[in-house]
């Protein structure tokens, strides 16, 4: 993962999952998407610095879902729309996104009568819940549950979503869900609180 603390670092940390659970979100602004793009910027302009200043920085829910909806709204993965996040705490993130299932099925091989994904087109909502364990500098996800129109997905069939829809040119089997992957930006530990998630540097 590059070092800079970039669009694709904060879905994959925050999100993680093409996300997640029915959501009471506060309202969203262009002024609190502005206030997280300032906070990226900090992040990554310490992560440069030598040293590293010890740095602990607060993400809150509705920033964190207004940068989604204004900020980068053009760079989300084509396919997916309207992502929303909510911070449980206590390291549990769930959310939602809406999936393009036939955009989707553009890119793979149907398994048939047995494939659950035959019988599902049109833009759907895909909901997960999971826990975000992030300290000394490494990170993991554990999914906990996920559900597409209200019934439950396996965990390989939202791998598979997983995967197509993080893919970078980098990264081209896109992200694993069990796998443990390095913070970026110098980040050592992530703290999931209610309400908010504090990068500490």
């Amino acid at each position: 993962m590059r070092p800079a603390f970039r669009v694709r670092a904060l879905l994959g940390l925050l999100l993680l999952t093409p996300v997640v659970m029915a959501l009471a979100s506060a309202p969203v602004s262009r002024e609190q998407g502005d206030r997280l793009a300032r906070k990226i910027d900090e992040i990554n302009k310490n992560a440069a610095s030598q040293p590293v200043r010890e740095k602990r920085t607060p993400m809150t829910e509705p920033e964190v879902n207004s940068y989604l909806a204004f900020n980068i709204k053009e760079q989300i993965p084509r396919g997916l729309a309207r992502p929303e996040i909510r911070i449980v705490g206590d390291g549990q993130l769930a959310g939602r996104v809406w999936v393009d299932m036939d955009e989707f099925k553009r890119g793979r091989t149907s398994g048939g009568i047995m494939d659950p994904f035959t019988y599902i087109s049109g833009q759907v909502p895909v909901t997960a819940r999971g826990t975000l364990r992030a300290r000394n500098g490494r990170g993991q996800f554990q999914l906990i549950s996920a559900e597409i129109q209200g019934v439950p997905l396996p965990k390989p069939i939202v791998q598979e979503l997983v995967s197509y829809f993080s893919r970078t040119q980098d990264s081209p089997n896109g992200f694993d869900l069990d796998a443990p992957f390095n913070l970026p930006a110098k980040i050592r530990e992530i703290l999931v609180n209610p309400g908010e998630a504090v990068m500490v540097q």
